[in-house]
Formats: C-alpha cells, structure tokens, sequence
C-alpha cells in the first residue's frame, strides 16, 4: 500500500530525530508556528486595506446571487468566528481534547446582530478582535499549540493546525468579498 505524503514526511523526520517528533509526535515546529502567526497578523488588515479602498457601501451591501452572502455579511461572519474562535482556544487549553461541533452562522443567535451593524462599526470590531486574537496566541507557549481540539470532519487537530483551518477559512471568506466586491 502507498504511503501518504504526510506518512512519508512523519517517517522522514522520525529518521532524523526531528525535535518536535521527539517532544509530540509530530511535524509541527516553531518555524511553522511563527509563520502561521504572522500571517495572522497581517492577512487580514492586508486584504482589508486594499481590497476595501474606494468600495462602496452599496456594493459591499450588495447581494448578486440570491441567497447567497453579501460581502458585508461575510465580514461579519469573520468578526464573529474570531469569538468562537477564541471560546475554542479556551477550551483546547482548559480541556482534555474538547470535541467541537461545526459552526453555522445561520444557527448561531448572535449572527442577526453581527450582520446588522454597519460596516464601518464592523471593521473595528473585526480589528479589535484580531488584536484580541494576536494576543492570546502570542501569550502561548509551544506546549500549549501542541494541545488538540477535535474537529467534526478533520478529527483530532493541535492548536497549531487550528491556527491554520482558521486563517484558510478566513482566506476563503476573504476570496468570496474579492469576488463580490470586484465582481469577478
């Protein structure tokens, strides 16, 4: 049977008596960790800083296709998960492998209020929870990315690997405004 490129990177590193193999049993370092931070602390205010410039608050406003999203309820919906995204850091730390059930907006009663704020409003809250964020994963140390949290679909993951469905989330979410936004 065919290994998995992930099996064959485990083995490899297993070999060479890679450090965190020896620590926890996997192939996360701090080299990965501190690009994951940083990429948490500039992708968004990049994108919003460009991408937003010059956009009105019709076309952000603006639903193209019906029943889908408007750029601004995609805002939203990044400033709210940075809550329960935090709320999910709190439990992997405090929790022996919390499970996690999936998160829907349309599910969650808070999401009226986050869509109904005005954009401008949004920003800063969406700002001001990323600079939450950043805090909270700059005060950990490298044990506590190493703690896990089970995701529905993905499984077992460690805060690291969190830390990167979250930021792939986000880019996806900021890809459907770039589309919205530029109409692409």
């Amino acid at each position: 049977m065919r290994q998995s490129i992930a099996q064959q990177v485990y083995e490899v590193a297993q070999k060479r008596n890679y450090w965190p193999l020896r620590k926890y049993g996997c192939v996360t370092n701090l080299v990965v960790l501190q690009s994951r931070l940083q990429r948490c602390e500039t992708q968004l205010q990049d994108f919003l800083a460009v991408m937003l410039s010059g956009i009105s608050m019709e076309t952000l406003n603006a639903k193209p296709i019906p029943g889908k999203w408007s750029a601004h309820e995609q805002l939203a919906h990044l400033a709210r998960y940075h809550q329960i995204f935090l709320l999910r850091i709190d439990r992997i730390l405090a929790e022996q492998a919390p499970e996690f059930s999936r998160y829907r907006a349309e599910d969650d009663p808070e999401w009226p209020a986050w869509t109904g704020l005005p954009t401008p409003q949004l920003l800063v809250r969406i700002s001001s929870m990323r600079a939450k964020l950043m805090a909270r994963l700059r005060s950990l140390n490298e044990e506590d990315f190493a703690r896990t949290g089970v995701h529905p679909k993905f499984g077992a993951m460690s805060l690291s690997l969190w830390l990167e469905f979250f930021l792939v989330h986000e880019a996806h979410h900021l890809y459907a405004v770039l589309q919205l936004v530029r109409k692409i």
